[in-house]
This record gives C-alpha cells, sequence and structure tokens, in this order.
C-alpha cells in the first residue's frame, strides 16, 4: 500500500494535520560529543552515531545487545528482523509508514532469555537541528523469557533549527519478562514531533510504562500496550506540562486480548499560558478476555484561563467477567492548597511550583534515577519561571 494513501493517526480534539508531519526528510547530522551521559550503562546517539557507548564484559558475556540501529542493520540483522516491524504494523498509518520507510538512526536492545539486569540501562537519542532536516528514529526492544530490565529512554534537541521528528519504538516483553520502560521527552519548541510506542507483551509479562512528556513544540504522542498474553500486565504513568501557545495531544491506548489481563492508565497534565493539552485514554477489552481488568484515569490541572485541557476517557468492553472504570477531570489550581503555601511565607510560583510537583507525584516517583527526577523538577521550576 502506498504511504500517502493511509490515514494519518487519530488524536480526538487535536487539530495537527497543518503541521506536515507526513512530510520529512531524514537529517545525515552526526556528532561524536557526548552531551547527556558521562558514566552510566547504556548508549547514546547523536543524529545517526554513537556518541557514547558502556555495556558491561557480563552483559556481553550474557548476550545482552545494545548498539545504534545503523550497526545492527550491518551486524545483527537476524536479531533486527525479528523485532522490526513485529509489533507495530508499517501500514499502521501515514506517519508510522513514513518512520518505516525513511528512519536512519535509532537503537536496538536485545535482551535474551533468563537474564536479570539490576542496573538501569540508558538509551539517550539526541536530534541534531541543524541544516534544516528532519529527525526520523526507531527504537526496537526485546526482553527475553523471565529476564528483567529498567531502561531510561530520553530524547532531546540539540541546535536551534525549525525541524520536525518522528520517533517510534517498539517493544517485546515475552513470557514472564518484566520491564519497566521510562520516558523522557524534551524536543524543543522549533521540534514539531510524533512519538509512537507500542509494546507486545506475552503470558505472565509486565510492562510498566512511565513517561514524561516536557517537550517544547508541537507533538502527538501515540501509546499502545497489546496484553497478548494470559495474565499479562501494563501500567502507563504519564505526566505532561505545556506552555506559552505550545499543543500537545496524547492517545493512550491498552488492549485486552486474553484472559486475566491487567492494563492501567494513570494520566497527569499542567496547562500554563495559551497552550493546550489533550489526553485521550482507551481501555478495550476483547471478547474472550475473561476476567480482565481495564481502567483508567486523567486529570488534567489548568494554571491559566487562556488555556484548554481535555481529559476524554473510553472503555470498549465486548465481554462480561471483567472490571473496568474510567475517571477524568479538568480543573484549576485549588486555591485553599494556594492560600496554605503563601500563608507560610512562599512566593506564588514557588507554591505553584510545589503544588504541580505534588499533582505529579505519583508519576515523579516512578522515574528510575534520582538524576532524571531531578532533571523533571528542574524542568517544572523552568517553565514556570518562563510563563507570562
Amino acid at each position: 500500500m502506498n504511504e500517502e494513501s493511509l490515514p494519518l493517526p487519530e488524536f480526538t480534539k487535536v487539530k495537527y494535520r497543518t503541521w506536515q508531519l507526513d512530510q520529512m526528510n531524514p537529517s545525515q547530522a552526526q556528532s561524536a560529543t557526548s552531551h547527556f551521559l558521562t558514566d552510566e550503562l547504556g548508549i547514546e546517539v547523536s543524529g545517526t552515531a554513537t556518541s557514547y557507548y558502556y555495556l558491561p564484559k557480563y552483559l556481553v558475556a550474557q548476550g545482552v545487545l545494545l548498539t545504534n540501529i545503523n550497526t545492527a542493520q550491518s551486524r545483527y540483522p537476524q536479531q533486527l528482523d525479528k523485532l522490526l516491524g513485529q509489533v507495530i504494523a508499517n501500514n499502521t498509518d501515514r506517519l508510522t509508514a513514513q518512520n518505516a520507510q525513511k528512519f536512519n538512526t535509532g537503537i536496538l536492545l536485545y535482551v535474551p532469555d533468563h537474564t536479570v539486569i539490576k542496573d538501569v540501562i540508558h538509551l539517550n537519542l539526541n536530534q541534531l537541528s541543524v541544516g534544516g532536516n528532519d529527525y526520523i528514529a526507531r527504537v526496537l526492544v526485546y526482553v527475553g523469557r523471565q529476564s528483567s530490565v529498567t531502561i531510561l529512554q530520553s530524547a532531546h534537541t540539540i541546535g536551534s533549527d525549525t525541524t520536525k521528528a518522528s520517533l517510534v519504538v517498539e517493544v517485546i516483553a515475552d513470557v514472564g519478562a518484566s520491564v519497566h520502560y521510562a520516558n523522557l521527552d524534551a524536543f524543543s519548541g522549533k521540534t514539531t514531533a510524533y512519538i509512537h510506542r507500542e509494546a507486545d507483551i506475552r503470558d505472565h509479562a509486565t510492562l510498566d510504562w512511565s513517561n514524561v512528556a516536557f517537550n517544547d513544540g508541537q507533538v502527538v504522542t501515540k501509546l499502545v500496550s497489546h496484553l497478548n498474553g494470559e495474565g499479562a500486565v501494563s501500567h502507563a504513568n504519564i505526566m505532561a506540562m505545556t506552555h506559552h501557545k505550545q499543543t500537545q495531544g496524547f492517545m493512550t491506548n491498552m488492549v485486552n486480548r486474553v484472559r486475566h489481563s491487567l492494563g492501567h492508565i494513570y494520566q497527569r497534565g499542567v496547562i500554563l499560558n495559551h497552550s493546550t493539552l489533550v489526553f485521550n485514554g482507551i481501555g478495550q477489552i476483547i471478547k474472550g478476555a475473561k476476567g480482565s481488568d481495564a481502567q483508567q484515569e486523567s486529570r488534567v490541572l489548568m494554571l491559566s484561563r487562556r488555556a484548554r485541557g481535555d481529559a476524554n476517557p473510553l472503555l470498549l468492553i465486548d465481554e462480561n467477567d471483567v472490571t473496568a472504570g474510567h475517571a477524568a477531570s479538568v480543573g484549576r489550581v485549588d486555591e485553599n492548597q494556594m492560600y496554605y503555601l503563601m500563608s507560610r511565607g512562599l512566593s506564588e510560583k514557588l507554591a505553584r511550583e510545589l503544588v504541580i510537583r505534588g499533582f505529579m507525584g505519583n508519576v515523579l516517583a516512578e522515574i528510575p534515577t534520582n538524576r532524571a527526577q531531578q532533571a523533571v523538577i528542574n524542568a517544572i521550576a523552568e517553565k514556570l519561571k518562563n510563563e507570562n
């Protein structure tokens, strides 16, 4: 099927068609400079080049594979073929098909069966915003049977050109695997982006997402967990913050396909200035998935009367013997909380920062390193500092 004939992905109440995300040309920019990783287990890919790499010998000996996706194409084609397009069909929609055809950077992480990795693995992607071309990246992760891993994946912009980005992530959690996948998305205000993450979660496997969306530009983000195995579990914990005239739209989907699977969505968002934030959540239980559980909760906190927020829950239930529910709200900051904090001598901005940190606290606590948690706290303070 021709890419142009495919539909654009659906993001209810988000008007993004004028962003021209389906018209991208991949950048060839690369850098050997490491911008964030200095002493961590993991990999940093800056543009199309690896700028940092550290994988201990004992993990290499166990068969763990961590590499730039371009290296994987030449050295590990068999592992790549087993993962690429196995979770997300390349003809899903126009933007995903474009990524499949044009990606020229990214990361491959392969964790073999019965492998327990106790340290956090860092996957850093740096968009080099120079030359006017676009960033098109793919991340592939396989976690084998009875294996366990915590991943912290981040995406940053280096440079100041106006550009676009496409990031697609495919994750397979095989039988009995345990995966904590945290993301810090921080594309710049001059980057318009499409982010798509999707996971195949098999029998008695667990995959928990912790997504922090602190991008400064126009961004739509799709996240889907396919609970394909009996007893499969997935939690999607998402926090987002928008400011200025920015728009961020989310589509978060849990698909319970098999008996006794559990999919929970928990979303928290804060809106400043004239910005827009939209949370769309879908909990879906397929016929035959008896004993499954689909829950979702989305809350949006508005700190400006000029901002726009939406929280749109949807349950699609095709089975009777299940548990399902949803909650959603859009509201302003609690004036009693603000009054209490300011009466104790805090400035209004500091009081607002503490309210926001408390509002997002459950997601913040799930970020797997103290350094990353502090980076999010600093980002909250910076956005409030620059608030009009």
